[in-house]
């Protein structure tokens, strides 16, 4: 497995990026200065974006200076795109905020012009720059991890610069569904093996892995299992290997704290709703959920 380069946190690497009538400067802290901005989606869905009024700069160790955004009349950004479920892990703001807004001007779509001054690259390689201004923006170790594999995930979802052939971004593409997939189905499996309902549950099955009659040597070995089992998926993701380990094991560890915050996520949505416009509230909430899910969709696809 390829190691990463070590690097030292280096704070000064940020400097202003000047405007569009001003030179960059370098300061002693640099300031970043953002506009926030309602933009309203088809359905009536609303979202938040800002504007950046001052370029930042950041010198990467590798490819020099880059400048986001190239233009800051018509660069929108969302902060840290973090789905709300997880915000209590990674805040849409916060010391990794400066990395995230170069992420956003060095990531682009297919085809389209770049957002940045300063040298072109693969997203892959954007992501890797993400991950070290993070550390030079004084992001911790496991958070600066975790960010990235979220990005690296996207990446190669999204088969932009993971490899030249088609066939290989599929294979990306297909790693990450059966992985996820398959440790989600485990989690599944491995909550009804511990609640005593094998068999009993639509579909479960008891996992070999999770040994013992004590419920405390049920969950130590489950837990176990929670972490061997993506580490060797991993393996499957080639070159991006270490992504492919911290999603796992995150999803793994997270996987019924995630669904207990949904379904506390639920039950708040139903009693405010309930509690503004009283039952009929209900289906109204259940309209606009419908419709986001739709503008949300198709903004991926």
């Amino acid at each position: 497995m390829q190691v990463p380069e070590a690097i030292d946190d280096e704070p000064s690497r940020f400097f202003d990026g000047g405007t569009d009538h001003e030179p960059p400067r370098t300061l002693p802290d640099a300031a970043y200065e953002l506009s926030r901005v309602v933009v309203a989606l088809d359905g009536g869905i609303e979202r938040e974006w800002f504007q950046l009024r001052r370029r930042i700069g950041y010198r990467d160790r590798h490819l020099g200076d880059l400048l986001v955004p190239r233009d800051c009349a018509t660069f929108y950004t969302d902060l840290t795109s973090v789905p709300s479920l997880f915000t209590w892990l990674v805040p849409k703001s916060g010391d990794h905020l400066p990395a995230a807004l170069i992420h956003d001007g060095l990531v682009r779509a297919e085809g389209a012009e770049q957002d940045h001054i300063g040298p072109d690259m693969t997203r892959v390689e954007a992501d890797r720059v993400f991950r070290d201004a993070m550390a030079d923006s004084g992001t911790g170790v496991i958070r600066r991890w975790i960010v990235w594999t979220a990005v690296t995930l996207a990446t190669m979802w999204a088969g932009q610069g993971t490899a030249e052939s088609s066939r290989v971004r599929a294979y990306y593409r297909w790693v990450v569904a059966v992985t996820l997939g398959s440790i989600a189905w485990l989690g599944y499996q491995a909550t009804a093996d511990l609640l005593d309902r094998s068999g009993r549950w639509w579909c479960t099955y008891e996992l070999p892995w999770i040994r013992g009659d004590a419920w405390w040597e049920q969950l130590a070995t489950g837990a176990l299992g929670a972490v061997a089992v993506p580490l060797a998926l991993s393996v499957l993701w080639g070159r991006f290997r270490q992504a492919g380990a911290i999603a796992g094991v995150m999803l793994g560890a997270l996987f019924h704290v995630s669904i207990a915050l949904l379904l506390l996520s639920g039950v708040y949505l139903v009693l405010e709703a309930v509690a503004t416009d009283g039952w009929t509230g209900l289906r109204g909430l259940a309209v606009r959920l419908a419709k986001r899910w739709r503008v949300l969709a198709s903004i991926a696809a």
